[in-house]
């Protein structure tokens, strides 16, 4: 039971960060070379959620 939860705060503490960091770094990858869509929107704003649930601020754009 107790590596149950060590493995859950695993996901929690490290993949669910680095997700939320791959997710932006593709959606800013995607939107430098094809411009802004509906699914680089998507990615980074699932990957806000993502930092948000972590315990992340999100980052602020004056730009948006």
């Amino acid at each position: 039971m107790i590596w149950k939860m060590i493995a859950r705060w695993a996901v929690l503490a490290i993949a669910v960060p680095l997700a939320a960091v791959g997710a932006k770094k593709l959606s800013q990858a995607v939107e430098s070379r094809r411009g802004p869509s509906r699914a680089t929107r998507l990615l980074h704003r699932s990957a806000d959620a993502l930092q948000q649930l972590t315990g992340r601020k999100k980052r602020r754009r004056w730009w948006r």
